[in-house]
């Protein structure tokens, strides 16, 4: 008898270590519908799995239009012909809906693999609430104290009676009308062996041996954005308590100890928005001002440290800038020639993206260029901190394999174009956790590693020491 395993993605247990030939689709062939657009349209099922082993609903898997009571089928491609004995079917919300998968095994042709035995006893479900729908259709935006819903997410292993050879293409019948509630399908992947494929997150083993994270006291302040001053002795952070988000600082007592937070009434000039990005030798980058379309302003402004205090030199202009979030983010090199910005614009992969603008010679910036797919997923990338060396990135995404919500996660550029980066590396789970982890900023002097926790709706300013030839070794 042919089998079927469903494992809940929360419970995922790594059965065996042995060495399987494993491939990921890599092209869509056919399908019968997607709600089309960036997010959840159907190439989100390629390649390997962005929403596993958390699950949830993502914008980074594929959704069709059907997916609340409705039969689906798509094919999918690989790149080179296997012998197959397995097919996984990665699904995030209500797993157990595959009917039927068909292999080809190079001649055009699909043959019946695997099959789900009907049980009429079991009810069929339709969309009845307006809710179910307007899931799908509403769009959401980020919020850091909500974390993704987990429905139920699984990962559907169809073991093959017989070993299929020269498998090409795959094809998958889905009736999502067995299960109520919400699909997505993240992705698809096929094996030579009955051990269950894997999904993992990338992550270095360095960063699992990290000492655990400690919250910084600031009293009732709920904080953002935190920076350090270059000389490592200034704590700067938003206080996002009140209506208006202000500034405060902490300066280094003589134990090492970070003092009382102090309202910086200078820095806090927006009515609404007030937030540091970054601390140079001589300047500061702040967000939080006003931009109109059409006039370049970015909303962020260098500071000026002059005889000790910080003037506004005005905001910062990018050629044609203009931003569809509510939220922008920004970082910039210590040279002032590159600017890093998070920001959702008709490049984008999905969501807020990474981008990058250069300096011209009259101290404005040149149009904002996309860093690459690589990067930027379907979901928001956010709060990137670019480091000395001009190579090591820092972020925090919602859109690849986490340990929950946001994660912070490290890249490394690969050449001089600002388009070529290496794939997002997980900072491990002693920074990383089921709630939001965000906003990070990396003091190359303690080489401590600042960021926020939120849990619960509260936030935390949270700090761990990492050593920095691990964080800059690509």
């Amino acid at each position: 008898m042919k089998k079927i395993i469903i494992l809940s993605s929360l419970f995922f247990v790594v059965v065996s270590s042995q060495a399987q030939q494993i491939q990921w689709a890599s092209k869509v062939i056919k399908f019968s519908s997607d709600l089309g657009g960036k997010q959840n349209g159907i190439k989100r099922i390629l390649g390997k799995p962005d929403s596993f082993p958390q699950g949830g609903s993502s914008p980074n898997a594929w959704v069709p239009k059907n997916a609340l009571d409705g039969r689906e089928v798509i094919e999918l491609g690989f790149d080179k012909p296997q012998m197959v004995k397995q097919v996984a079917v990665f699904e995030n919300l209500n797993a157990g809906c595959v009917v039927k998968i068909s292999a080809d095994n190079g001649s055009g042709k699909y043959e019946t693999v695997w099959t789900r035995r009907a049980d009429y006893k079991t009810p069929k479900y339709k969309t009845t609430l307006i809710t179910d729908r307007s899931y799908y259709f509403k769009r959401k935006r980020r919020k850091i104290q909500e974390a993704p819903d987990l429905i139920n997410p699984g990962i559907e292993y169809a073991i093959l009676d017989n070993v299929v050879s020269n498998v090409v293409a795959v094809k998958v019948e889905f009736n999502f009308a067995i299960l109520p509630g919400q699909k997505q399908i993240d992705a698809i992947g096929i094996s030579d062996s009955e051990v269950p494929i894997e999904a993992n997150i990338n992550a270095k083993s360095i960063f699992e041996n990290l000492p655990n994270p400690e919250n910084i006291l600031i009293g009732d302040l709920q904080p953002q954005s935190p920076i350090v001053s270059q000389n490592g002795n200034m704590l700067y952070f938003t206080n996002d308590a009140s209506d208006k988000e202000e500034i405060y600082s902490c300066s280094k007592t003589t134990g090492g100890k970070w003092g009382q937070p102090i309202l910086e009434n200078s820095l806090n000039e927006s009515e609404g928005y007030n937030y540091l990005e970054f601390a140079g030798a001589d300047f500061m980058l702040r967000g939080g001002g006003l931009y109109s379309k059409g006039s370049n302003d970015s909303g962020f402004a260098i500071l000026n440290n002059t005889n000790g205090k910080y003037e506004n030199s005005g905001q910062l202009k990018i050629a044609a800038y203009n931003n569809y979030d509510d939220n922008a983010d920004a970082t910039i090199s210590n040279d002032r020639k590159t600017l890093i910005l998070s920001i959702e614009t008709d490049f984008s992969q999905g969501g807020t993206d990474l981008y990058f603008a250069n300096r011209k010679d009259d101290g404005t910036y040149s149009m904002l260029q996309n860093m690459g797919k690589i990067i930027n997923s379907a979901a928001d990338e956010s709060s990137p901190q670019l480091l000395s060396d001009n190579k090591t990135l820092l972020f925090s995404s919602l859109g690849f394999s986490s340990f929950g919500n946001y994660d912070i996660y490290v890249s490394y550029r690969l050449d001089d174009t600002w388009k070529k980066w290496s794939e997002p590396v997980n900072l491990g789970n002693k920074i990383n956790g089921n709630d939001y982890e965000g906003s990070p900023f990396y003091d190359e002097i303690t080489e401590m590693l600042y960021f926020i926790r939120a849990t619960e709706g509260k936030t935390s300013l949270v700090t761990v020491k990492i050593p920095k030839e691990d964080l800059t070794k690509n």
